[in-house]
């Protein structure tokens, strides 16, 4: 056996991966769904699901829903009929029904959802504390000296939003400040929504002297709206993001947001749908929660 070994390595021998599939009844490919490509944390997350996936000898498809629940379907299906041997997802903000995910099931599909999860989805999760995430962004104001903070959220119907959302109404009601709906409007995580977002809340005449956004590019756009309209940041309003974007540090002032270890949550998501794969009659879901970083910049930073 050992003569085989060396000689293999001396010939340079690629074990073949569709016959040894038809042995184990394994394709040797998994499925990553994403939102889209164009986000940055999305690219960032795939890097780690390619890492781990091809150390495992394992190939990966891609495919993006572009936002819509309908490409999540079709995506499912087209990977599901090239017999992947287990699915990783990111879920759509138009998704609010997850039949098609809780399905895989009855297939007997290994599935791991990451980042954008719900608890009406039966399977692995890999996910960050968001409430705690949106309690720290809303406490790192008060610290601040903000006493009338808004808040930007995202689609209702992603759970990331409203535990982003309830952290900020936690440190809002824990110190005191009292929680007014006025100083909350929802966005799409866009540039664009973040601007309607916050001329929405100023249009109120509610003093503002800090803002909380779902994520850095709704953070921007609230930014450009609030210097057109006069106020100096964060000598006026203070303005925290989320995700930690590249551009975070490079606008002016430099954007405080919360960081989230995009390519760990690839790899973690891909070292638990392989163990599931590997072990499908003893496995068990389980979810893991990742830990996020408060980056502090100019944005927030009253000197």
């Amino acid at each position: 056996m050992l003569a085989v070994k060396e000689l293999a390595k001396e010939l340079n021998y690629q074990p073949n991966t569709i016959a040894q599939g038809l042995v184990k009844k394994r394709s040797y490919n998994i499925g990553v769904i994403i939102p889209e490509f164009m986000i940055h944390f999305y690219a960032e997350a795939l890097s780690g699901i390619y890492k781990v996936a091809n150390k495992a000898g394992y190939n990966v498809m891609v495919c993006q829903t572009n936002e819509t629940y309908q490409n999540e379907l079709k995506s499912i299906n087209t990977l599901v009929s090239s017999r992947v041997d287990g699915l990783i997802v990111a879920i759509s903000k138009e998704t609010n029904n997850f039949d098609h995910l809780n399905s895989l099931n009855l297939r007997e599909t290994p599935l791991v959802v990451f980042n954008r999860v719900s608890d009406e989805i039966t399977s692995s999760k890999v996910m960050f504390d968001d409430f705690k995430s949106g309690y720290k962004a809303t406490r790192h104001l008060i610290d601040c000296g903000c006493k009338h903070i808004a808040h930007i959220s995202g689609p209702e119907n992603l759970q990331l939003s409203t535990e982003r959302k309830a952290g900020y109404i936690k440190a809002i009601e824990k110190y005191g400040l009292g929680y007014d709906e006025e100083l909350v409007a929802a966005c799409d995580f866009t540039l664009e929504d973040g601007k309607e977002a916050m001329e929405k809340i100023l249009q109120t005449g509610k003093k503002v002297d800090g803002v909380f956004t779902v994520c850095d590019a709704a953070a921007y756009g609230a930014m450009s709206v609030l210097k057109s309209a006069g106020y100096s940041i964060p000598k006026d309003v203070s303005v925290i993001g989320f995700t930690n974007e590249p551009f975070a540090k490079l606008i002016e002032p430099s954007l405080s947001t919360i960081s989230q270890p995009s390519y760990l949550i690839g790899e973690t998501a891909t070292h638990l749908l392989i163990k599931h794969i590997e072990n499908r009659e003893e496995f068990v879901p389980e979810t893991r929660v990742l830990e996020t970083e408060l980056i502090e910049r100019n944005s927030s930073r009253r000197l």
